[in-house]
């Protein structure tokens, strides 16, 4: 080149940096959040009111990824619906009552004593002081909402309309205090609900083979006519501790048992059951002597002796249990009431008592071994217990072996529990169960699979274990006499409620315990009331949070754990409270679920596929995604050089990672995954600093040629599928949309093709409706970038009134002045698949042109297309003043003569039918110096079309 023409050239100009600037980035977030949930609260019409209700994190330590996941996806529906023109309603709350909580805090007090009343001060302190860390760094994910008005369940507010929520469903008779088995976790020192378990595959158990000897008159049985030994019933158990607690053994009716010999003496075995037992009582090998075969219901008259009842306790009976099974153990087995939950239904209807002889701490009390108290009393049953029983047991321990099992665990303290009786209050979920079965039937699952999940967990569960021995959290509002008899009448908890109201929470503890105050003027004096200690489970505290609400919400979304806990407590409670009282109907459910919609995500893994915990070490912070620290840094550090430069891409590659990920299963985090985002990212960046850069206005008035038109529809055609992926809640099928448009439809066809007229021509086509597009598909997933590409328009477009933000525009509005689209749509569509394919037969040759190094840029080439007549012919002729730029060659000829060349490529392909060619040859004329097409006249020579606009310029 003798000249450099590149000062004649309408290269892109743009501001946009190509990685976010740190320095901006808070008031990017505050503008995209803060001001724009404002804005879309007075600019949205009140009467189409979208309300998405917080499932409440917990306030205890800080934020992960996961907490990330959630509010995230959270924001994404938010941001779609105010694109669909409704208002949206999120106000954040927090879960603050509870063990952990409680723990932390006296933990924090280095093993000094607390009081009730200072562990509740404090653990309010703590509570507070995490709820505003960790509000802080929800708000820098460019998560929007009403902040200001975030609720909390230690709120007075909240604490009273939970109150008044136990009130009705006691008035309804569906709250009772009940002596029965729950689980108890020793190492929290309270009852725990299903909800707060999580089992160990991998549990040991110490199990053993136990007889008991029958008494009274059991000659009668075949076999045993004349017999002089004993007779034992042989049980197995996983959990000897418990023996203490027998009061019955079980057998079903339907099963055939044997005699067996044993020695001189003779036991009771399920006959499908005497291979397995053999093992223990013959270990020579020997085969069993069945002395008879009888059926089960005739051991059903027989009673046996349980010595660790101690000598004067009375014969305990066999009786029938329809959940023996013969697929472990002996087909007899051990039933303890006050430690099992079949044991208790069993036994309950025969007046059987219960027994649980194991304190609040998990060790034996004197009433364990009645005998010698201190043989048991203080042993621990989950550590020395098993073995101290079998001391006593003696002989009749005929077998002791480890057992791998799942067994339940508290969640929090990750120690097992034990089943124990104690006095609890419940919440009667049975009589309301068909009219909480039938309110789910109105209410969409996504997944779907979580219909299933929540209708599951809702029909397994009869009544639900609502009271914890802790101080920090809602009393249970009952009074009690000296024999521990509980009241709690309407009138009582109308009395507790009011004190509270004015004397504060705290004071239910703090008071005095003969304070009068507490008691009703109708009561008092009439016995010696005390204020209980129990207080409410933790997820009856969130489960009342749907009481902050007027009406149902349009959504709940949490993780998949929630079925059990979250979904369902609010479900339950909000069925209770309003459904017909008394039968049970399921014709009059509409409105009755808390929620409309149910979306439902899994959890967070690291990169090798593991679930995300402390235990492992592989916690994953919010902010390392986003500043970058999980990558490897744009520049290194060596001695005496500036500091590491982190690949940091704000909330941004945060939120672009949730939005890309398939949230409805587990979702992997980690470097190979990140480094994805991060390029997608940064060609996003990129595409907006080319369109800001290259719009021009003249691009405004400029006429459209049909390659435009094509990029519109294919706008249009895209923004359609990913405006359907959100309204469906398929956000990652939307990243997938929106990448595979950029990569085929913009950058590898439109952007390509346009790069010509863009630079050397007139500045013409459709930059601005696709920014304008792809922005507003942008703004749900990162709005952060969208407000910063809005910041960097350029000057002549930011002064456009009529022009309005991507974030406040209606996502279906137009993109474009549809009077300046003058090709008929619909033939266009119709003649846009012969366009590309005859496109990808050129790109097809030239490739193999460039595989033999003959062809560098795709313009170093002409083209001649070989035609039969008819439809396709007609159809590219439409079109053939065109063709060189919608395919990026120097020139396009339609049947026209072969010409002598250097070189030449071919490429065959099938349209509609009619077999055509596509031939890439040497180019015939000079490479223009300008624009680099090969249409000038000879070397170092500008084109004719550049010699124009060069010569209008220098005018």
């Amino acid at each position: 080149m003798t000249k450099n023409w590149a000062s004649t050239l309408r290269l892109p100009k743009s501001t946009f940096p190509p990685r976010p600037l740190p320095e901006k980035q808070e008031q990017y977030i505050q503008r995209c959040a803060d001001e724009f949930y404002k804005w879309q609260a007075v600019n949205r019409p009140a009467d189409d009111e979208f309300v998405l209700h917080d499932g409440p994190p917990y306030a205890n330590g800080s934020l992960h990824a996961g907490h990330a996941l959630n509010k995230i996806l959270k924001d994404i529906v938010l941001r779609v619906k105010v694109q669909q023109g409704r208002r949206v309603s999120y106000i954040p709350g927090w879960d603050c009552h509870g063990l952990p909580i409680e723990l932390k805090a006296v933990g924090a007090a280095e093993g000094k004593r607390m009081s009730p009343g200072a562990t509740r001060r404090a653990a309010r302190n703590l509570a507070s002081k995490t709820v505003l860390e960790q509000m802080k760094s929800f708000r820098t994910y460019a998560v929007m909402g009403d902040w200001e008005a975030a609720w909390k369940t230690m709120d007075m507010a909240y604490e009273i309309r939970q109150l008044r929520l136990f009130q009705k469903m006691a008035r309804r008779g569906l709250v009772y205090r009940k002596y029965k088995p729950v689980y108890w976790s020793p190492s929290s020192g309270t009852a725990l609900a299903e909800a707060e378990l999580e089992y160990n595959e991998n549990h040991i158990s110490q199990a053993a083979y136990v007889r008991f000897p029958i008494v009274g008159d059991y000659g009668h049985l075949p076999g045993l006519e004349g017999f002089g030994g004993k007779l034992y019933a042989v049980i197995w158990t996983t959990t000897p501790w418990t023996l203490p607690a027998n009061r019955a053994i079980a057998v079903h009716e339907g099963f055939t048992y044997h005699i067996v010999r044993s020695g001189p003496d003779a036991v009771l075995v399920a006959e499908n059951c005497l291979e397995r037992v053999a093992k223990v009582l013959f270990r020579d090998g020997s085969a069993p002597e069945i002395l008879s075969t009888i059926n089960g219901s005739q051991l059903t008259q027989l009673k046996y002796v349980n010595m660790l009842r101690g000598k004067s306790a009375h014969p305990q009976p066999i009786i029938h249990g329809s959940f023996v099974t013969e697929g472990s153990g002996s087909g007899l087995v051990h039933c303890a009431p006050g430690h099992g939950f079949d044991d208790y239904l069993a036994c309950l209807s025969l007046g059987i008592p219960v027994s649980a002889p194991v304190d609040d701490d998990g060790f034996f009390t004197e009433e364990a071994f009645p005998d010698e108290p201190s043989r048991l009393k203080g042993i621990s049953v989950m550590a020395g217990g098993n073995v101290a029983v079998m001391d006593l047991l003696g002989n009749d321990v005929l077998d002791v072996h480890d057992y791998r099992h799942k067994y339940p665990y508290d969640w929090r303290t990750k120690q097992p529990v034990i089943i124990r009786a104690t006095a609890q209050w419940f919440a009667d979920v049975d009589t309301i169960k068909d009219q909480t079965l039938a309110a789910l039937e109105e209410v969409r699952f996504v997944p779907e699979t979580g219909r299933k999940r929540l209708e599951a967990f809702v029909m397994g569960r009869s009544e639900w274990c609502i009271s914890r021995q802790r101080v920090w959290g809602v009393p249970i509002p009952a009074l009690y006499e000296p024999n521990g008899n509980a009241v709690m009448t309407d009138e009582v908890i109308d009395h507790i409620i009011s004190v509270i109201q004015e004397k504060g929470m705290d004071a239910w503890w703090t008071d005095a315990p003969d304070d009068a105050a507490w008691i009703p003027a109708s009561i008092r004096g009439k016995a010696e009331y005390s204020r209980g200690r129990d207080t409410m489970d933790v997820w009856f505290d969130s489960g009342s949070s749907w009481t902050m609400m007027d009406k149902q919400a349009d959504l709940y979304l949490e993780g998949s754990d929630q079925h059990r806990g979250w979904f369902q407590s609010s479900l339950l409670t909000r069925v209770a409270a309003m459904a017909d009282r008394g039968t049970n109907s399921t014709t009059n459910t509409l409105g009755l679920s808390p929620f409309k919609t149910l979306i439902t995500h899994g959890f967070t893994l690291d990169k090798d596929g593991k679930k995300m915990s402390k235990s492992l070490g592989n916690i994953i912070s919010a902010d390392d995604v986003m500043d970058g620290s999980l990558l490897p840094p744009l520049k290194t550090k060596k001695k005496g050089s500036a500091p590491v430069v982190k690949d940091a891409l704000g909330p941004d590659a945060l939120r672009l990672w949730v939005a890309s990920s398939d949230y409805t299963r587990d979702i992997v985090l980690g470097e190979p995954v990140l480094k994805t985002i991060h390029q997608a990212l940064v060609k996003y960046r990129t595409i907006i600093k080319m369109l800001t850069g290259s719009m021009h206005e003249s691009a405004r008035t400029a006429p459209l040629t049909a390659v435009d038109q094509m990029a519109i529809i294919q706008l249009k055609d895209v923004m359609a599928e990913v405006g359907k992926h959100y309204d469906n809640y398929e956000f990652n099928k939307a990243f997938s949309s929106l990448n595979r448009w950029i990569t085929n439809d913009l950058s590898a066809f439109y952007l390509e093709a346009l790069k010509d007229r863009l630079y050397c021509g007139d500045g013409g086509g459709v930059l601005e409706p696709i920014l304008v597009g792809f922005l507003r598909m942008l703004a749900p997933i990162t709005p952060v970038l969208v407000e910063e590409a809005w910041e960097h328009l350029p000057g002549w477009l930011k002064g456009d009134e009529a022009l309005v933000h991507p974030l406040r525009q209606l996502y279906n509005a137009p993109v474009i002045d549809p009077s300046r689209l003058t090709l008929d749509e619909s033939e266009l569509r119709e003649h846009m698949p012969v366009l590309m394919r005859t496109g990808a037969a050129i790109k097809a040759a030239s490739e193999l042109a460039r595989a033999d190094k003959k062809l560098g840029s795709s313009l170093q080439c002409d083209v001649v297309l070989d035609l039969p007549q008819g439809k396709v012919l007609t159809t590219l002729e439409k079109y053939k003043d065109e063709l060189e730029a919608m395919f990026v060659v120097s020139s396009v000829e339609l049947n026209g003569s072969f010409p002598e060349a250097e070189w030449s490529y071919s490429e065959e392909f099938d349209l509609d039918g009619a077999q055509c060619k596509a031939w890439v040859l040497s180019p015939r004329k000079a490479k223009c110096p300008r624009c680099w097409r090969y249409v000038a006249p000879k070397e170092d020579q500008l084109c004719g079309r550049c010699e124009d606009v060069v010569g209008s310029s220098v005018d």
